[in-house]
């Protein structure tokens, strides 16, 4: 099973006159990140849901929002008097003494921390204990859209390595006329440079053997058929964390696949090495976007 980094879950409570709200998101990220949008109130349980989600969740750029409303409309807010003052001396000041247009100072501060909150700090028991369960809701969404999300990428990644398995198998007919033509190029050169009398043939193939050897890319199919297995193996483990290993893999297939390309001395082999190229940089896109 593959997990998306990339996810959604929202979940919805009610308790007494007020609608709890949470809503979790995440991007693609090497490490696990938080970054949390609670009321004022709620700022204590932050370590808390914090640490339920991290039991929960691998990896990604995660951004949690908790929202309480009352479903009458009467959320009490209240301006924190002291704090605003503060803010608006110290702007104006600022303002007088920079020679600045102060534009509209109240909308900004109305926008600063803790001068916008609820009237009451507190909160029951009881309320914590039914935010509690929307978190875990919504972490049981976000779950279902990670592996949904999940689910195609696998399906995408399983259909690009039988793409590159393809191609590998269509080099043989091309590796066949490859020694014909370095034979042909090879006397060619000797004849123009020695001339046909001068070659001493059993040199002469000792060295067409030598090239030939060189250029010889059994064991880099090999090797990337063996990655594409491996590859392969690890999409089908339980593990919900691979993305990875499945990286680690997919470097180890491009530097078969770059080898093979500077082995090939054919423009069809250089043809079908370019769209494995292509196909493992999709698989490369996938992988950075999976758990």
């Amino acid at each position: 099973m593959l997990l998306s980094m990339t996810g959604y879950g929202q979940a919805k409570r009610t308790f007494k006159d007020k609608t709890l709200s949470v809503e979790i998101r995440s991007l693609n990220s090497k490490f696990k990140d938080f970054r949390f949008k609670l009321p004022q109130n709620y700022r204590s349980k932050e370590q808390d849901i914090r640490k339920m989600i991290t039991e929960r969740i691998e990896r990604g750029k995660i951004e949690v929002t908790v929202d309480v409303s009352s479903d009458y409309g009467d959320e009490n807010y209240s301006i924190n008097k002291a704090l605003f003052t503060k803010y608006y001396n110290e702007l104006q000041e600022l303002s007088s003494s920079l020679n600045l247009n102060g534009g509209d100072i109240i909308q900004s501060i109305m926008r600063l921390p803790n001068v916008v909150a609820t009237a009451d700090n507190d909160f029951a028991d009881e309320e914590w204990e039914e935010l509690k369960a929307t978190v875990a809701d919504a972490i049981t969404n976000f779950e279902a859209f990670r592996t949904e999300e999940g689910k195609a990428l696998e399906d995408d990644l399983r259909n690009r390595i039988a793409n590159i398995t393809r191609h590998l198998k269509e080099l043989a007919p091309f590796e066949k006329e490859r020694i014909p033509k370095v034979r042909q190029r090879m006397q060619q050169n000797l004849d123009e440079f020695l001339g046909r009398d001068n070659v001493d043939k059993n040199r002469f193939e000792q060295e067409v053997l030598f090239y030939l050897e060189k250029i010889d890319i059994n064991e880099e199919k090999v090797r990337l058929e063996q990655h594409c297995k491996y590859f392969l193996e690890e999409l089908d483990k339980t593990a919900s964390t691979k993305g990875r290993k499945l990286n680690f893999i997919g470097q180890e297939m491009g530097r078969e696949i770059n080898t093979l390309g500077s082995k090939a001395y054919s423009s069809d082999i250089q043809r079908f090495v370019v769209m494995m190229k292509d196909e493992l940089e999709k698989i490369k896109e996938q992988v950075a976007n999976s758990v």
